[in-house]
């Protein structure tokens, strides 16, 4: 057994056709030009930063704050220049480097409109940073000839596709619970979207509600076999190209589903791939293989580690009590992709012991509107938002101030209910990130 582990990791520094790596640099660094100079054009870098006067960061991270002004139009603007300069090859690694910091950074300052293809593009942007994809076809490799290869080790091509499985695992997992298989979710979302040009009726048929419902199930947990086996892996990704156009068009999760497309383009033999995309390319007959020396095998333990990181932090929420779609306590992650929608209000009781006087807040004469609403149904957002008033008072003189949150939430269609205890203190309260806060509510019976 060992020697077949040993033989495994050896084998992941053996040389192949690097055509797959460089056609997904290329699609990549197309696609983090539309998700940033879309991000400006559609309004969402004015919503998300520049118009709310307060930003709900990553907890930990309160001190990375958007740049004021018109500032974030040109951080974007950055790093639409920097996916372009990744999509041509041009100064590779610095340009994915920069990338790699502002996109990390543009998500950790805040979260109200999370998404999990945020944290993939982080994970993506890290992997192509380790991978010489500017090898070939890029200005990179024309002004560096001697630099210029034709094939890259295994193990580059690899990652890709097992943090690829991770993904669809867990989302697959994720979706054997009531509020998906009882169609509640699926339900109120395409209720919402009646009024969809030409699609609208049709999302509002049962059988097909049903077929969303199975199919996401069957298809997150088999869609990678389906491509890892040569026999069934084009109709897998002729299903996978419908599946993800079918999400696009429905749920418009930006580049999302695009990206799954892109990264199918690793599952294909690398000659396939060279005959479609460089037809001018000559045949990798030279592939060698590389001593596992001492580093490599120090490197595949730190990727070993990585990897194992990305196995347990989904599984977190099991050490924390309650429904992790209620308590949202492990939910950010852990690949818990279009599971529920929740929805509610929340105000703040704010009382001043030292001269006994009460009065109430309501959220969206502080924040906007699209944060108040993501607010109500995030415990950890109600506790920042308690601290920051907490701090505001404490600017005003009032040092014993004491803040309860006053909630009614409920989750796909159960009933409302509230999910903080109105009875806690927030702003005498800390924020425990390794278990389940008392202070979150039972979650509702579905």
């Amino acid at each position: 057994m060992g020697s077949k582990i040993h033989s495994l990791f050896k084998s992941q520094f053996d040389q192949v056709d690097n055509s797959g790596l460089v056609v997904f640099r290329i699609a990549f660094g197309f696609l983090i030009i539309m998700e940033s100079a879309g991000a400006i054009i559609t309004g969402w870098v004015h919503e998300t930063f520049i118009q709310p006067p307060y930003t709900f960061t990553v907890i930990g991270f309160e001190w990375l704050q958007p740049l004021s002004g018109n500032g974030m139009y040109y951080y974007f603007g950055l790093m639409a220049v920097m996916g372009l300069m990744v999509m041509i090859g041009y100064k590779y690694r610095l340009s994915m480097a920069l990338f790699t910091v502002l996109w990390t950074a543009s998500y950790l300052m805040q979260k109200a409109h999370y998404n999990n293809h945020y944290y993939l593009l982080i994970l993506l942007c890290l992997f192509m940073l380790l991978s010489p994809a500017n090898k070939f076809a890029s200005i990179d490799s024309n002004r560096h000839p001697h630099k210029s290869s034709l094939t890259c080790p295994k193990w580059y091509i690899n990652i890709f596709k097992f943090q690829i499985w991770i993904v669809f695992t867990y989302a697959a997992i994720a979706k054997l619970y009531p509020g998906w298989l009882s169609g509640d979710f699926i339900n109120l979302i395409f209720i919402r979207k009646e009024n969809y040009p030409i699609i609208g009726s049709f999302l509002q048929q049962e059988w097909l509600q049903i077929m969303v419902i199975i199919g996401g199930v069957l298809f997150d947990f088999f869609i990678i076999f389906g491509l890892l086996w040569k026999k069934t892996r084009v109709t897998a990704f002729i299903i996978a190209l419908i599946f993800h156009l079918f999400n696009s068009a429905v749920f418009q999760i930006g580049i999302f589903p695009f990206l799954m497309i892109a990264l199918s383009v690793f599952f294909f033999d690398p000659d396939t791939i060279r005959s479609r995309f460089f037809k001018n390319k000559s045949p990798a007959l030279s592939l060698t293989n590389e001593v596992f020396d001492l580093p490599k095998k120090i490197f595949i333990g730190i990727l070993s580690l990585f990897f194992l990181f990305q196995i347990i932090t989904p599984l977190r929420h099991l050490n924390m009590k309650g429904d992790v779609s209620w308590t949202e306590e492990g939910h950010r992650l852990s690949w818990r992709m279009m599971l529920r929608s929740k929805s509610g209000a929340v105000r703040f009781l704010v009382k001043n012991p030292e001269n006994d006087s009460t009065w109430l807040i309501n959220p969206a004469s502080e924040v906007s509107l699209t944060q108040a609403n993501s607010m109500a149904g995030k415990p950890d957002m109600i506790w920042q938002f308690s601290q920051k008033l907490k701090e505001k008072y404490f600017k005003q003189g009032m040092e014993n101030i004491e803040i309860y949150a006053k909630s009614s939430v409920r989750l796909n269609k159960s009933n409302f209910q509230s999910i903080i205890d109105p009875n806690q203190d927030l702003a005498a309260t800390n924020w425990d990130r390794f278990k389940h806060s008392s202070w979150i509510l039972t979650p509702p019976k579905e």
